[in-house]
């Protein structure tokens, strides 16, 4: 079968969310204070006077994940031929109303034997599922890069205050389910016929986590250069 389309397809809708930001930009900027003369940091140990390193701005973005959780199922059978060894002496073998002659058998350590061959169908059901982490290029994450916080009230409202920025935010609607979809869809190959077939989304939301940008400037050289802390934790971002 040519066809790998899943028959049967139930998506659930996108949920939107925005984190609440917990962390005050002061704190992030302190933070940023305590690092800076790192940042510009030569050869692995020559740092420039902290006097020399000012700070130049802090802003804020949010920075997409989405959340999927997903399962395939395919009810199916298959064509399967079964080799039986008879005595050699045997010319007809009566199965199921149906008259088999045996065969010459290629092995070699069937002697004194022949074969028949039994056409049937197997019934089988495969099943997968999957949990991905995706960010806003639809590559695969880990949870642990992902923080957990409260979530605004009205997230759309607060994507619209972004303004022109929110536009570089939305992810493709259909991106997310095709990468889960070809994750775990798996369709055999040896299909002879499908009973039932499902590819089910059953969690999907899109996650906005706020980053704060903290930019500092080298007076001396004029190198700019700049820290992300999570807005929610605090942490630095690598």
């Amino acid at each position: 079968m040519t066809e790998t389309a899943p028959t049967g397809e139930k998506i659930v809708e996108r949920k939107l969310i925005v984190y609440k930001t917990l962390v005050d930009p002061t704190v992030v900027k302190v933070a940023g204070e305590k690092l800076k003369n790192k940042l510009f940091t030569r050869f692995g140990f020559l740092k420039p006077k902290l006097s020399e390193i000012q700070f130049v701005s802090i802003d804020k973005y949010y920075e997409p994940y989405i959340i999927l959780n997903g399962k395939y199922s395919i009810d199916y059978y298959r064509k399967s031929t079964y080799t039986v060894n008879v005595d050699e002496k045997v010319q007809e073998v009566i199965l199921f109303n149906q008259k088999l002659k045996p065969e010459p058998s290629k092995k070699p350590s069937a002697r004194g034997y022949t074969i028949i061959k039994l056409e049937g169908k197997e019934h089988l059901l495969y099943t997968d599922k999957a949990s991905l982490i995706l960010d806003k290029t639809g590559r695969e994450v880990p949870l642990k890069q992902l923080s957990s916080a409260p979530s605004e009230e009205h997230p759309r409202k607060m994507l619209a205050e972004l303004g022109e920025s929110a536009e570089n935010l939305e992810i493709a609607s259909s991106a997310d389910v095709g990468i889960l979809r070809s994750k775990i869809v798996k369709r055999p190959m040896d299909i002879e016929r499908i009973v039932k077939e499902l590819f089910e989304v059953t969690e999907r939301a899109v996650i906005y986590t706020p980053i704060y940008k903290v930019l500092f400037q080298n007076v001396k050289t004029g190198e700019v250069k700049a820290v992300e802390f999570d807005g929610v934790t605090s942490k630095r971002i690598s």
